[in-house]
């Protein structure tokens, strides 16, 4: 396979895992059923995609860029929905994040 589907099934789980968490607030503690049955169909859904990109690209790269990728979209959305504004050390941190993943992306070698 090439590491194209391995992206696809990467975008699919950075997808399913933002709106995993997307739901995961209005969850209220696993209290109200249709979010948390949304929450946890989609985070199921993530980790299937995420098993099927580690199967094509490395591990390390896959799970790096799974999470600083979900981490920022996840931080934007509780801007936009939630008015959840980061301090600057937040801003700095999120920053940091994307370049890490670039740098693993662009830079990164695995033997």
């Amino acid at each position: 396979m090439s590491n194209l589907i391995g992206y696809v099934y990467l975008l699919l789980a950075v997808v399913l895992g933002i709106t995993s968490n997307g739901f995961l607030k209005t969850t209220n503690g696993f209290t109200n059923i249709g979010p948390t049955i949304m929450c946890m169909v989609t985070i199921l859904l993530c980790i299937f995609f995420l098993a099927k990109a580690m199967m094509i690209i490395p591990v390390g790269f896959t799970y790096a860029t799974y999470g600083g990728l979900t981490i920022t979209a996840v931080t934007i959305f509780g801007i936009l929905k939630y008015n959840q504004i980061p301090n600057i050390y937040g801003i700095i941190g999120i920053t940091l994040i994307i370049i890490g993943v670039v740098l693993v992306n662009f830079l990164g070698k695995t033997s």
